[in-house]
């Protein structure tokens, strides 16, 4: 089992002022202390559920520029990038540019956008539901084109290029893998199915279903199940001083057996640095081999 560290809230103790200083700290920490992924939400506003839209919010390729500087192992991605917020072939020479960098560490973790309030308010265009997901594909055939180095033209619904040139080429080889998150079942999965290495899901009780809708998906689309690392989303909590440790343990146990390869979200108090490394030490050895 693999762990994975998302940083959803830039509200810290200290402030802005030293909001780069502390997060370094952060991704230093989760790196060496043996974390898969760093990851960051795709927000320009702060989201519901984890506090008012007013709150600080760091814009995400900038910020894993950013941490890519400071990491030297640890995979970077979104969890995940809203499809229409970004012109898809400036989306793949942004990726591009992150795994490059950081020398093949880039992800492209990538959904259909949901977040309606943040695009009225900086005047970004929000299609309806059935128009992101076209859009969502759309952008995934272009991110897969140039990443490969085929620079014809892409002529779509949507999105025509008349030259993807993408110079240059990404480092990880065949391209940055591509983890879809989310669990609609008709369309999301099918496009995991589709043309994603990894999916991303969310905890609750249909858990595993979704893993057999998704083995459906495969199914009718030629894909092996297997070949498509099974994410999900996870909020560690290892208490103050680490003596929740053994609980979260069991728990990715339990996510193991049902499946998952990786665990990826975010860790109560992480500011504190305490917390990191206390999985450092006590969860991902424990985990290892499950």
């Amino acid at each position: 089992m693999k762990i994975g560290l998302q940083i959803p809230d830039f509200t810290t103790p200290d402030g802005p002022p030293r909001l780069g200083a502390d997060l370094a700290t952060v991704a230093r920490t989760a790196d060496e202390g043996g974390f898969e992924f760093i990851a960051v939400m795709d927000h320009f506003f702060q989201i519901r559920g984890v506090g008012p839209a007013e709150r600080e919010m760091l814009e995400a390729y900038t910020t894993l520029g950013y941490l890519a500087a400071c990491t030297s192992r640890a995979k970077l991605l979104t969890l995940v990038t809203g499809a229409v917020y970004r012109h898809p072939g400036v989306l793949a020479k942004i990726v591009t540019t992150l795994d490059v960098l950081s020398g093949g560490r880039a992800w492209l973790g990538i959904g259909a956008a949901w977040n309606g309030e943040e695009s009225r308010g900086l005047g970004i265009p929000f299609p309806p539901v059935a128009e992101r997901f076209e859009r969502l594909e759309e952008t995934l055939q272009i991110c897969l084109q140039m990443f490969r180095g085929d620079d014809s033209p892409y002529h779509g619904r949507h999105y025509q290029l008349e030259r993807p040139l993408n110079s240059p080429l990404p480092l990880a080889k065949p391209h940055p893998p591509i983890l879809i998150g989310g669990s609609g079942e008709k369309k999301t999965l099918r496009l995991v199915a589709q043309y994603a290495q990894a999916c991303n899901l969310f905890p609750g009780p249909e858990l595993a279903r979704k893993l057999d809708v998704l083995r459906g998906h495969c199914e009718a689309v030629g894909r092996s199940f297997d070949e498509i690392e099974k994410t999900v989303y996870f909020i560690y909590d290892v208490g103050e001083k680490g003596e929740k440790a053994a609980q979260v343990v069991d728990q990715l146990g339990g996510l193991a057996e049902m499946g998952f390869q990786a665990a990826i979200g975010q860790v109560r108090n992480v500011w504190d640095v305490t917390p990191l490394e206390v999985i450092g030490s006590e969860v991902i050895p424990a985990v290892a081999t499950l």
